[in-house]
């Protein structure tokens, strides 16, 4: 569209006494017009074909608004115009000068700045700017790079965004580079939902559009009293209230799990998070109860047992009866694994047939072993202080295994104990005090209440002294 007939569409829907004004809009348009013809024929045309949609492209509405608002004279209207086509000008300009590239697996810096026609003395400048510059080295796949390059080798900006929310922004300032972090604020969004395992609990997840991260959450928040092996069956359901992010009307992510509801062979588990006076935020039952017990049931979250404790085992590589003092968790290379305890690790190195071993000591006389890493988690290291779910490192073959596994022991006193049976007969956490259960009740009733609408026979969930619970009090 021409700017001549951009301004006619303009003119065409003021009213006739503005119809000086919207010659002024006209003549702004042709201002541009004049302000952007380079000198270079095939570039003009390229920024003439530009600008002619700029007219046409300011928002309708605040054309509107600029031209007839209440008490404004001829020439602050003109100005308002005029702002606002430098503003869609220079957003257009920009535009056209802008190469968006998402980083794929494979990628480095050097070939995603030769992709946008930057050399390696561009990427040199950029990265030795600062500090703060290192961030370009940890760049994942899904990662997005736009490139502002007004002139060819002239990189004026960099926006990074490792998320669609957060990331940096690099701007030129004489020869080197001014870095500040993106931050965007997403819209939160509580939803409920519901799903029944017909399979396994991740297939379930996929069924009833919950991610995965929010699937493992819940596996987490239920680990000390579901074993989400062994105890799942067909018919169980489940329920999570938690929040997805929005940016623009689009989904960017989740938030954190408000509440979950596990259903598991008739006996129901409800856990809500809820942050104690003292700021510690943690899942709580309705009686009170932690949810984070003593040790979780297992110290990884996707696996199959391949060896279960066994005092009168056959090694399967000695061919002898040798005492298996352990579980065995086969899981593919690299799957994470978890500590089961709060803790601190006392040994964290080769160990002959163990291979990479993590060794924790827990409070009370508890001591727990992580066999046949891959690899240690980042800063794992003798003295270090764990907590219960903080992953330790990952499954592997190395020592005497024949394949990838997690072999773990867990200890009492010194002595070896089936690691699937002992956690059952271990002291659980406190609950909260008499003073803080009246601020828990108060916080928590109308999620339960919540949780309560989506029963099919519309009860709650009523808890005594004992932590016995039945279902009560009907809705209707």
């Amino acid at each position: 569209m021409t700017p001549i007939k951009s301004a006619r569409n303009i003119y065409s829907k003021l009213q006739p006494k503005n119809h000086i004004l919207a010659a002024c809009a006209f003549g702004v348009g042709l201002v541009f017009i004049g302000l952007f013809s380079p000198e270079d024929p095939a570039h003009g045309d390229r920024l003439r074909h530009e600008i002619n949609g700029i007219v046409s492209n300011i928002d309708e509405l605040r054309v509107q608004s600029a031209l007839s608002s209440t008490g404004s004279s001829a020439n602050q209207i003109m100005e308002n115009v005029a702002k606002i086509a430098s503003e869609a000008a220079i957003q257009s300009h920009e535009k056209s000068f802008t190469r968006q590239v998402t980083v794929r697996p494979g990628d480095n810096l050097s070939s995603l700045f030769n992709q946008v026609g930057l050399s390696a003395q561009d990427l040199f400048r950029v990265i030795n700017s600062s500090e703060e510059s290192s961030v370009l080295n940890r760049l994942f796949p899904g990662n997005q790079l736009s490139f502002y390059i007004p002139e060819p080798g002239n990189l004026q900006r960099l926006e990074v965004l490792t998320s669609p929310l957060e990331g940096y922004v690099f701007t030129l300032n004489e020869s080197s580079y001014n870095i500040e972090p993106i931050v965007k604020s997403a819209d939160i969004v509580q939803v409920m939902r519901h799903g029944s395992i017909a399979d396994s609990l991740f297939l379930a997840g996929q069924r009833a559009d919950i991610p995965a991260n929010v699937i493992m959450s819940m596996a987490d928040v239920f680990g000390g009293v579901i074993d989400f092996l062994m105890d799942p069956r067909q018919g169980d359901e489940f329920s999570i209230l938690y929040e997805e992010k929005y940016l623009d009307g689009e989904l960017v992510g989740t938030g954190e799990i408000i509440a979950a509801q596990f259903v598991n062979q008739g006996r129901e588990h409800l856990a809500v998070r809820y942050k104690t006076e003292s700021g510690e935020s943690s899942f709580f039952s309705p009686d009170g109860e932690s949810m984070a017990k003593a040790f979780l049931k297992n110290p990884l979250d996707v696996f199959r047992i391949s060896s279960n404790f066994n005092p009168n085992r056959m090694h399967p590589i000695l061919n002898t009866i040798r005492a298996h003092r352990g579980t065995d968790y086969a899981a593919p290379t690299g799957t994470p694994v978890r500590a089961t305890a709060d803790g601190t690790v006392t040994f964290a190195s080769r160990n002959g047939s163990y291979g990479k071993l993590v060794v924790i000591e827990h409070h009370g006389a508890f001591e727990t072993k992580y066999a046949h890493l891959n690899d240690y988690a980042t800063g794992v290291k003798k003295g270090l202080k764990v907590r219960q779910g903080q992953i330790i490192g990952y499954v592997g073959a190395t020592g005497g295994a024949t394949g990838p596994h997690l072999h773990y022991e867990f200890l009492v006193g010194g002595v070896h104990k089936d690691p699937r049976t002992i956690v059952d007969q271990l002291p659980q956490v406190v609950a909260l005090d008499n003073a803080e259960m009246v601020r828990f009740r108060e916080h928590t009733k109308e999620i339960i209440r919540q949780f309560a609408r989506n029963r099919p026979d519309g009860r709650l969930l009523s808890y005594d002294n004992s932590s016995n619970y039945s279902a009560a009090e009907s809705l209707n």
